[in-house]
């Protein structure tokens, strides 16, 4: 064996270690370390104050009081309440910036003062308690912000706003504080139809094809390009963006078109950045795009359902997330009450594995931990949380019997206090 070899040899086995070593480190850390929390924030529906008059979005309105504040068990994954900041606007959609030290939440209502514009607020972190001071409120550049999310920089809030059909992106200023929108930019085009090319036999469901609704906004994982989803036009977008200045432009391969009436609602990437997967609320599929980070070309190569084989009738799905080891892929599925687990193949394709029930009516979104060994699901017509221990060789979920009682749960983040950094989704 030549000495190249040997060190070669040598340093993928190290970084094997250390990735290992990395995946294992919530586990392992120092008892001081230990002592610090482990934190989660579930963003809510909630009821109006009596100065706002926010749309409210999706039934049954107003039972969250804001943004909930927990306490993690490290070893069990159960879920202590510590703190509530009190909001009325409907705090859907919560982002943590990578240092941890501000949160940034969408504000679902169609009411900012006197003006017919959704909101979106910063707050700065309490390092000891995690709990949330509010530094300031902006327009968020349309009715109906669902959906926020951190540039790689930190220096941007990237705006999607379902009923204004746009999005926006927020300068973050020195102090955490949101600047006035740097580019706003309106979807427009032909509405796709009410019943969904792929939906199951039977399905009634129909939610976005009334008008153009912008659903998710995020990055491909090197920030070059903002990709956002309209599910009205079920379209996804790819801008190419501007990191000094925070503008969009159209990327050389700009728009994607899904099936007709399908209604693509989220995206994410694998984390080896070549491929990404999006969800259909209506027409109840994921598909596999391979992704070119070069140019942001996004080519489909599979569609499948996300309900189990012979189901029939209406469904409307949610949530995508892929493991962080790249392994599985979890999709929401609301009526139908579960999450589908796929096993991710070498070449990106997916096979189904089954799915799981999440103990509680409409899943509207769901996340892991930081060490990727617990799942939580928040049910927004249960009024609760929902939490399962993960088995990390099949994917599969088993339910901990723990629920959490919060109204109308939107999202959950964590914020490990103990690496100074938020989980990654």
């Amino acid at each position: 064996m030549s000495t190249n070899s040997a060190s070669r040899r040598s340093f993928l086995q190290t970084s094997l270690a250390v990735a290992g070593a990395t995946q294992l480190l919530p586990n392992m850390l120092t008892a001081q370390e230990a002592s610090k929390p482990l934190l989660a924030y579930i963003g809510t529906f909630s009821s109006p104050l009596k100065d706002v008059l926010p749309t409210q979005v999706d039934l049954p309105p107003g039972n969250g009081r804001g943004i909930h504040l927990f306490q993690v068990d490290r070893q069990t994954g159960a879920l202590k309440a510590v703190d509530v900041f009190e909001s009325g606007v409907s705090p859907s959609s919560l982002a943590v910036n990578s240092a941890g030290t501000r949160l940034y939440s969408a504000n679902e209502t169609d009411r900012h003062g006197a003006e017919k514009e959704g909101s979106v607020s910063a707050f700065a972190i309490d390092r000891a308690t995690g709990k949330l001071e509010l530094l300031n409120t902006v327009r968020s550049g349309g009715a109906g912000p669902t959906y926020v999310s951190v540039h790689p920089t930190g220096k941007f809030l990237l705006v999607a706003n379902y009923f204004g059909g746009s999005i926006a992106v927020l300068p973050i200023l020195a102090d955490g504080r949101l600047g006035e929108a740097t580019d706003v930019q309106r979807d427009a085009g032909k509405i796709g139809p009410t019943r969904a090319e792929h939906a199951p036999p039977g399905s009634f469901a129909f939610s976005g094809h009334d008008r153009t609704h912008a659903h998710q906004i995020g990055t491909d994982p090197a920030g070059r390009f903002v990709l956002h989803i309209d599910l009205g036009l079920d379209q996804i977008y790819v801008w190419k963006f501007d990191a000094q200045t925070g503008k969009l432009s159209p990327g050389e391969f700009h728009v994607v078109t899904l099936p007709p009436g399908d209604g693509p609602r989220h995206f994410h990437f694998h984390p080896n950045d070549k491929w990404s997967y999006s969800i259909q609320e209506e027409g109840s599929t994921v598909v596999l795009f391979d992704y070119e980070a070069a140019t942001g070309k996004l080519t489909a190569r599979q569609t499948l359902s996300t309900l189990p084989p012979g189901f029939v009738g209406s469904n409307f799905c949610s949530e995508i997330l892929v493991s962080a080891d790249g392994r599985f892929l979890y999709a929401g599925n609301r009526l139908h009450d579960s999450v589908a687990i796929f096993a991710i193949a070498d070449d990106g394709t997916l096979k189904y594995q089954g799915e799981e029930w999440t103990r509680g009516n409409y899943p509207r979104s769901f996340n892991f931990d930081p060490t990727g060994e617990f799942f939580y699901c928040c049910n927004q017509r249960g009024d609760n949380v929902a939490v399962f221990s993960v088995d990390r060789k099949t994917g599969s979920l088993k339910f901990t019997g723990q629920y959490v009682p919060v109204g109308n749960p939107s999202c959950i983040v964590f914020l490990d206090l103990a690496t100074s950094s938020p989980a990654k989704s």
